[in-house]
């Protein structure tokens, strides 16, 4: 890939380019904040559920922080590329290194989770568990790679969606992000069909058949490597591993932290397990060990450390960015950056076995994932049957079901796969209370007048 082509300030919705104070890029981070699908997030469960007057992370503090991190890596990469690659670069190029990666992998890092439905994965469960378990009705309506979609419905595909589709009576472009941007979140540039366990790139699928066009676009515009075209399937862009990497420190260590604030993990554990990745990567603690000896708050401490293990983290990031660049713009790395790190770090490797077995598999946690599980579940058997009926065959339920439908998500002369995707637009957009408030009001078990 040539430095000088892979990224530009094309948006979707074909919208010029402007003079501003801020450039396109910081534009697109603007635009996020501002968008409603970033602001649900606020209530959309990350790991625990929100319990209350203890705060946790939900997937909007969740996405600031991983912003945070991936401006420091865009940052320290841009400074690495436009030094020791000046003599390839035109410009313009030198300048978006310089000031303008970091704005990007930001903005990236900041919409990476608007795809994700309510409840975590088991919501993502949930959707692609319905049309599996009633494949004998719904297959005949869709085509192969439609269906593939939809029995594997991913979050990853659905941000693409959610930041590009039209909806009804709304902008062209979506929320017109850059290419580049859009670009940066691809983590698995291909489609549904080429998807292959064991392969980086295509361990999920990156878009729905509905945004092909779209991503394909996006594809050529900023110079992606096609490895085949049936099925379609790209290389990674060089600016995903360092969005990746920030999503992979933030959940690995801020997991750790959230379950010591509920008394999930105990304060040694957690402090045990920081230190000795720490230690791992500085063999000179002396000051974290005085830094802790003042500190008597256990949160504090905690906090700290915490802040330490990040900082080791995006450090080791960027050392492996740059020793790894030829293959990352070759299209050949075949490991996240963390996972790189990991195979030859037991301290890292010690913490995904502790939160596997303490955190991700604790009872509160299980509980959300199995309540969330059944309300998209039902809220999908709800809306989908009666979308896909002919509105001359419509009862007056149907009827009822669809009046609950907001009209951006309808598209009645669409087809078959278009109306069930307005109606996951519709289900995965919803955040957990309001997901859990509608199952609760159409089963029947909250009766009465809300506005």
């Amino acid at each position: 890939m040539d430095l000088n082509s892979i990224f530009t300030n094309k948006r979707t919705g074909n919208i010029a380019a402007t003079s501003a104070s801020r450039t396109d890029y910081q534009r697109d981070f603007d635009r996020i904040i501002f968008s409603a699908a970033f602001r649900r997030l606020q209530n959309k469960t990350q790991v625990f559920p929100l319990p209350g007057s203890v705060f946790v992370h939900n997937r909007l503090t969740h996405s600031l922080e991983v912003s945070s991190v991936g401006r420091s890596l865009g940052s320290a990469v841009g400074d690495f590329i436009s030094s020791e690659y000046s003599n390839q670069l035109d410009q313009t190029a030198q300048n978006f290194y310089q000031h303008n990666l970091q704005n990007v992998i930001a903005a990236a890092c900041l919409c990476h989770d608007v795809g994700n439905p309510a409840f975590g994965h088991s919501g993502e469960d949930a959707i692609a568990s319905y049309f599996e378990k009633n494949e004998g009705d719904l297959k005949p309506k869709f085509n192969e790679k439609e269906w593939v979609d939809l029995v594997n419905f991913e979050g990853n595909a659905n941000a693409i969606r959610v930041l590009t589709h039209q909806q009804n009576g709304k902008d062209e472009g979506g929320t017109q992000l850059t290419y580049a941007t859009l670009a940066s979140i691809a983590k698995y540039p291909c489609e549904s069909v080429a998807r292959q366990k064991g392969i980086l790139h295509r361990k999920k699928f990156g878009f729905f058949q509905n945004e092909k066009s779209t991503f394909l676009d996006i594809a050529a515009s900023v110079g992606m490597i096609a490895e085949s075209s049936e099925p379609t399937v790209y290389k990674r862009h060089p600016f995903v591993f360092l969005v990746e990497a920030a999503d992979d420190i933030c959940y690995n260590i801020i997991d750790m932290e959230d379950a010591h604030r509920l008394g999930i993990v105990s304060t040694s554990d957690c402090e045990n397990l920081f230190f000795e990745l720490i230690r791992s990567e500085n063999q000179n603690t002396g000051r974290v060990e005085d830094k802790l000896a003042v500190l008597t708050n256990a949160n504090e401490r905690i906090s700290y450390l915490r802040a330490k293990v990040i900082n080791a983290l995006i450090n080791k990031s960027i050392q492996l960015y740059q020793a790894n660049f030829s293959e990352i713009m070759a299209g050949t790395l075949d490991k996240s950056l963390l996972d790189i790190y990991k195979s030859g770090n037991r301290s890292l490797q010690e913490i995904e076995s502790f939160s596997i077995e303490k955190i991700y598999n604790h009872k509160a946690v299980v509980e959300i994932e199995n309540a969330g599980y059944n309300v998209m579940y039902e809220l999908l058997d709800h809306f989908v049957p009666a979308v896909l009926k002919p509105k001359d065959k419509r009862k007056s339920y149907d009827k009822m079901a669809l009046k609950l439908l907001p009209e951006q998500f309808v598209y009645e002369s669409g087809s078959d796969y278009q109306k069930v995707l307005g109606v996951i637009d519709f289900v995965s957009g919803m955040t957990d209370n309001y997901a859990t408030d509608l199952y609760r009001k159409i089963k029947g078990i909250e009766i009465g007048m809300t506005v």
